[in-house]
């Protein structure tokens, strides 16, 4: 796969129910999450980048905006809206939650290095995201992407086409998901 055109995808459409804000619009060391989730795709050697909004419609710089106006119903619209708006010529998409600030760009690049069909981040043994998908998978991990979950499905039915990279020190796979997870974020020392 390297040396070639690996898209990048960024989630960001959900409006934050637990809390209380879209987890696009949090900022963080003076940067968005939806800006820092572009950032972590690019540098990791993602081009170019998507980013599905919904709840919050903002300007993002450095990626192609499209909006999910099925946002509501969960992830999995994002998801097949945003495989869908991948250009045809690129051959793969790292797939990134923008409610993981601490997944680091050396973790996006190792999933491209591993020159997988389809790999998963790892951390201390358990999957996490990002995923990286190739195209011929496209259409099945749309199909199977309903309702609040993402490729999980797909990764479950296929488990013989799965590399697992492990990601230990390359960041954190933790979500920020509540106002108790917010303030861990606003008072943490870890470093991008």
């Amino acid at each position: 796969m390297n040396g070639s055109l690996v898209a990048g995808l960024l989630l960001a459409a959900g409006r934050g129910a637990r809390l209380g804000t879209p987890k696009a619009l949090i900022e963080y060391e003076g940067e968005r999450l939806v800006d820092r989730g572009v950032r972590l795709l690019e540098d990791g050697g993602c081009h170019p980048v998507v980013v599905v909004l919904g709840a919050a419609t903002v300007q993002v710089r450095g990626a192609v905006a499209v909006r999910n106006p099925d946002w509501s119903s969960g992830m999995g619209s994002s998801l097949r809206m945003g495989l869908a708006a991948l250009p045809p010529e690129a051959p793969s998409v790292v797939v990134a939650l923008v409610d993981q600030p601490f997944v680091t760009p050396a973790a996006v690049a190792a999933l491209i290095a591993s020159g997988a069909e389809v790999a998963v981040a790892t951390y201390g043994g358990r999957r996490r995201n990002p995923v990286l998908l190739t195209r011929p998978h496209f259409a099945e991990v749309a199909e199977l992407a309903v309702g609040d979950v993402g490729a999980r499905p797909f990764l479950r039915r296929h488990p013989e086409l799965v590399t697992e990279v492990p990601c230990d020190g390359m960041g954190s796979p933790m979500d920020i998901d509540t106002p108790e997870d917010l303030a861990r974020l606003r008072g943490s020392s870890q470093a991008q």
